[in-house]
């Protein structure tokens, strides 16, 4: 497990000369925090957030429930506001306080793929697209996840949960090349949960072509899946669908309790901890 270490930064996000320890932060983000382009905070240190936020990313491979934080704060490269940083500072006080989380991976009769998608609509206050969250477990614990911004504006929010629900079918394909490679062959569909009875409806009914005549040909992918019974697209309960870590920012109950449904839990610390991102005043 990667661990990042508590690193000499001020609470101030006025003042970054390192003084005193870093304090932690119980999770990433305030609730369904919107970022802007333009703040009004001015502009911060590009070098600096570029620094944080690459060192955010690398820490994304081992820790899915920054994931959404980390992708919302790394649109903003090009030209960060002290806003920007401050939330980038945010996600590494919420590591440094739970450096001893992990994903537990324990001894399962079967390893079964299965998987979760989720979509916010039109969450971007830049641009009004959306964001697509999925993720995939074998056995106990997650082994692939992402957040991402769509490339198109979604009209409905039930289009918003089928282009998310098309990326997992891409995922999942791959996965299950990657497991028969492995000699995990996958019997039967690898079930993926949605919690858009909407969406699940148009990937097997062609009588909803009005809604989804204006889509790209790409999203529509996941019919082919569906009828080769490769995927099966089954329904969930919005308070059960674990992706939705990945598309927006929760209150910490939900949080917390999606977090443990990803198969995270603590570690016991043990020797020292790996120095994976320093931040260095400019």
């Amino acid at each position: 497990m990667l661990q990042v270490p508590r690193m000499g930064e001020t609470d101030n996000d006025d003042d970054d000369s390192e003084t005193s320890p870093m304090k932690s932060s119980r999770d990433t983000m305030n609730v369904n925090e919107k970022l802007q382009e333009e703040d009004g905070s001015g502009a911060a240190d590009a070098q600096r957030f570029r620094s944080l936020v690459g060192g955010l990313i690398y820490l994304t491979h081992t820790r899915p429930d920054i994931m959404f934080a980390v992708s919302l704060v790394s649109r903003f490269m090009h030209k960060p506001t002290k806003h920007h940083y401050g939330t980038a500072k945010r996600v590494l006080k919420y590591v440094a306080g739970t450096l001893d989380l992990g994903i537990w991976y324990c001894q399962t009769k079967s390893l079964k793929l299965e998987g979760y998608c989720d979509s916010d609509w039109a969450g971007s206050s830049v641009d009004r697209k959306s964001t697509t969250g999925f993720c995939f477990t074998l056995g106990s614990g997650v082994v692939t996840w992402r957040s991402k911004k769509q490339p198109t504006v979604a009209i409905s929010s039930c289009e918003a949960e089928y282009v998310a629900g098309g990326a997992a079918a891409c995922e999942a394909v791959w996965m299950r090349k990657l497991l028969l490679d492995l000699g995990m062959k996958q019997e039967g569909a690898t079930e993926i949960y949605s919690d858009s009875s909407s969406a699940i409806a148009m990937t097997k009914n062609p009588v909803f072509h009005g809604r989804a005549k204006h889509i790209e040909i790409k999203h529509h992918f996941i019919r082919e899946l569906v009828a080769k019974e490769e995927i099966s697209l089954k329904f969930c309960n919005s308070d059960e669908q674990i992706a939705d870590i990945f598309t927006k920012a929760l209150p910490y109950s939900k949080f917390s309790y999606l977090r443990s449904k990803l198969g995270m839990g603590e570690f016991e610390s043990r020797g020292g901890v790996r120095n994976v991102i320093q931040i260095t005043n400019g």
